[in-house]
């Protein structure tokens, strides 16, 4: 029951990296646009292709949230305890990265509309890397029962590349889904300004990825271990070729299943990422079953989650297939004049 509980939230943190890292890939990219005037068109599309799910992709962090907390208490007061400070770091990005592009588009001042987008893509670059720099702390083996909070703990090399990689991925998923979303909202230069960004930045993970091999292996050695044997190796294997056919498929202009491959690469690379530290959830300190809360929780942590896919699951499913079709409305100006505070220049 524990393995299968430890799965779902495996699932869970894959799905998050899928969806919340394509919102903070646009972000990325809405940093390094330019100027006003320059990155006005690449942050136009942003603002538009973003709108409808933005808020939704959070739905993952709460569920991921809950698991650890109800399911394996032991490794959420390890985790907690140990990284308080990058995932402090981490929830103050997400709370400025939501303030911050919620409030940019209905001001109509500029300094304020220039604010509100710094916090907004800034946090959109922190807050993935702390993220990732905790899972690669954790995947060192930094992490365990009693361990107190220290800057070694996720300001490692392995911590570090985690959060390289982590930013470098959610820039490719951006970009490979603003090349759909330029596409459907008929903006052809703007196929043209992220295609080749999307491969800039899968570039990027491959360098990166190149650069981690001699660092896990000696500062990550049972996870290095797990992702170079096995299942695990099997799942980066599909990895590499899902990001390779994504290129390829960006490469021909043919952007109805570049989606679709980007997102199994990062998928795959968490599910080998979990494959990788079996048995344990703190390697090599914690194994699933020592972590595990009592079997009544686990029983009722089953049921809700069974509960929680019937009900929310088809909703998001929908969701995401509404926005990736185009068929949800974006929002005008009427829709958003109400919001305008007195004085704003129309």
């Amino acid at each position: 029951m524990a393995d299968f509980i430890a799965w779902v939230m495996v699932l869970a943190i894959a799905a998050y990296a899928c969806a919340g890292g394509t919102d903070y890939g646009a972000g990325f990219w809405d940093l390094v646009a330019g100027g006003a005037e320059r990155g006005k068109r690449p942050r136009w599309l942003i603002d538009h292709a973003m709108a409808p799910v933005w808020e939704v992709n959070n739905v993952w962090l709460i569920f991921i949230l809950v698991i650890m907390w109800t399911g394996f208490p032991t490794m959420f007061q390890a985790v907690f305890s140990a990284m308080w400070l990058p995932l402090t770091l981490a929830a103050v990005g997400l709370v400025l990265r939501g303030a911050g592009f919620a409030l940019r588009k209905p001001t109509r001042r500029l300094a304020q509309r220039r604010v509100y987008g710094v916090a907004f893509a800034l946090s959109s670059l922190l807050t993935p890397f702390f993220l990732g720099a905790v899972l690669g702390g954790i995947a060192s083996g930094r992490v365990e029962p009693g361990t107190t909070a220290s800057a070694d703990a996720w300001a490692n090399g392995t911590s570090v590349l985690a959060g390289l990689l982590a930013i470098a991925a959610a820039a490719f998923l951006g970009a490979v889904f603003l090349c759909s979303d330029a596409l459907r909202f008929g903006a052809d230069d703007l196929v043209d300004y992220f295609r080749p960004r999307a491969m800039m930045a899968f570039a990027a993970v491959v360098v990166l990825a190149l650069i981690g091999l001699p660092v896990t292996h000696d500062d990550a050695r049972y996870v290095w271990d797990g992702l170079t044997g096995g299942l695990g190796l099997l799942l980066i294997i599909l990895a590499a070729v899902c990001g390779l056919t994504t290129v390829l498929l960006l490469w021909r202009r043919s952007y109805g299943w570049s989606r679709y491959t980007a997102v199994g690469s990062v998928a795959l690379v968490v599910g080998a990422w979990g494959c990788a530290q079996r048995p344990y959830v703190l390697p090599t300190s914690l194994t699933v079953t020592e972590a595990a809360g009592a079997a009544d929780t686990l029983i009722w942590l089953m049921i809700v989650t069974g509960i929680a896919i019937v009900l929310v699951g088809p909703a998001l499913v929908l969701l995401y297939r509404l926005d990736t079709m185009g068929e949800l409305e974006e929002l005008t100006d009427a829709d958003t004049r109400a919001a305008r505070a007195p004085g704003d220049n129309v």
